[in-house]
């Protein structure tokens, strides 16, 4: 196949399409900045992705009535578009959004990728971002692929041939990154050396988004033999597999692989994962998936939250009414640790937000979702400590939390868990 213009592929972009946009580290920013070009012929064009980075343009408000964002998960990137109410948010697990373009849920008549060039046998990969552009790929009525030698070619689910593409445009633009390892500080990491008490040697480890994570990593260095099967990681796992912490030789599936849906992170991790057999970069609605999680013993999740309350209940998700993320793929591992041997789900969060507001609260906002429920808690990991929830009613649980809470929050707390569960010390 030729290369086209940009003008040209998009094209095929008509009035009333729902389009699928690649995202994380492969948001095709030079894509969507043509498309942006495209608005004065455009109406009512439904663009549904899952995090985007950097600049997208098309969410700004002069272009409300020729594109309209449906995002099935809140990024940086259009934050503010949701929360003004020019854009959509679709509460879903991330394992379950194949399904919506499986099932003509969310039928797509256009996907919008960013590949790497075609090898010798004429495919290219998806590079960092497997997840769910896989099944867009296979279910949208027509593929675009802006073609970049920037993006690294990874083993797995994201092989595309070039004869599954309507056009292709080459254009070499970096990839977005990310350096969550910039965030880290002394409470993220006496959270990342409780969370690395937990772990034990041979664990599975699934890593969500963020500076905790990474934190959590750089705390375990002295475990054997750790595996990875999560749906994302960064940059603090290469340290990890270099030093022979992660070997990835107890799992019982994938063994000796490193098993993802998407990496984000810095140039050094896309070079890492370049054409690396390592790694397994896989559709997301199988790395997700709780049954297949379960199948590793000592699966060790780990996520973070916005807000936990007195009786478990976990919002990642939203500041009150505030959209901040999405419901992503915390509850497929939460549940899928639950159920392996041994496994181990954990929230782990700082105690107070950076202007000292407590995130143990007595309620959730007004308005707050319950991204794990209650009875999905089972490890709450603070820098003061872990509270492990699982079998113990609401009185319990209530005073395992507060003592994990910042201890200028506790007083406040133990009036909260008196008032309503008749609480004492």
């Amino acid at each position: 196949m030729t290369y086209v213009s940009a003008e040209q592929a998009l094209q095929i972009v008509q009035s009333g399409h729902r389009v699928y946009i690649h995202g994380s580290a492969c948001t095709p920013i030079f894509m969507l900045h043509q498309l942006a070009l495209q608005a004065p012929r455009l109406k009512d064009v439904e663009l549904v992705f899952i995090s985007m980075y950097g600049d997208i343009e098309v969410d700004k408000p002069q272009y409300q009535s020729n594109f309209k964002i449906n995002s099935l998960f809140v990024s940086g990137s259009i934050r503010q578009a949701v929360n003004e109410g020019r854009a959509d948010y679709v509460p879903v697990f991330l394992s379950e959004i194949p399904e919506l373009f499986k099932r003509k849920i969310l039928p797509l008549d256009v996907a919008i990728v960013q590949v790497s060039p075609p090898d010798a046998h004429g495919f290219c990969s998806l590079g960092t971002s497997v997840d769910i552009a896989r099944s867009a790929v296979n279910t949208a009525q027509y593929v675009i692929a802006q073609v970049n030698p920037n993006v690294p070619r990874t083993h797995g689910d994201g092989m595309i041939p070039v004869r599954r593409f309507h056009a292709m445009v080459w254009e070499e633009t970096p990839l977005q990154e990310v350096r969550f390892g910039d965030e880290v500080g002394e409470v993220e990491m006496q959270i990342g050396r409780l969370v690395a008490g937990l772990t034990e040697n041979r664990s599975t480890l699934q890593m969500g988004i963020g500076s905790i994570p990474d934190a959590v990593l750089r705390c375990l260095g002295d475990h054997k033999d750790l595996g990875v099967h999560t749906e994302m990681f960064s940059d603090g796992l290469i340290d990890l597999i270099e030093k022979g912490v992660v070997t990835n030789r107890y799992k019982k599936i994938h063994p000796n692989k490193t098993v993802s849906g998407f990496a984000l992170g810095t140039r050094r991790l896309y070079d890492f994962v370049d054409d690396n057999p390592a790694f397994a970069f896989l559709d997301i609605d199988y790395v997700n998936e709780a049954s297949v999680i379960k199948r590793n013993d000592r699966v060790v999740a780990i996520n973070s939250a916005i807000e936990v309350d007195l009786t478990g209940q976990v919002c990642a998700d939203s500041i009150g009414t505030y959209h901040y993320s999405g419901v992503g793929g915390q509850m497929d591992f939460m549940r899928g640790a639950a159920l392996s041997k041994d496994g181990k789900p954990i929230i782990a969060l700082s105690s107070r937000t950076k202007k000292g507001v407590s995130r143990i609260v007595p309620l959730l906002k007004p308005g707050a979702g319950v991204t794990t429920t209650r009875a999905h808690a089972h490890y709450v990991v603070t820098e003061y400590g872990v509270a492990f929830l699982w079998g113990k009613n609401l009185r319990q649980r209530a005073h395992a939390l507060l003592n994990i809470a910042h201890p200028d929050d506790r007083e406040s707390l133990e009036r909260a868990s008196w008032e309503r569960f008749k609480i004492f010390e």
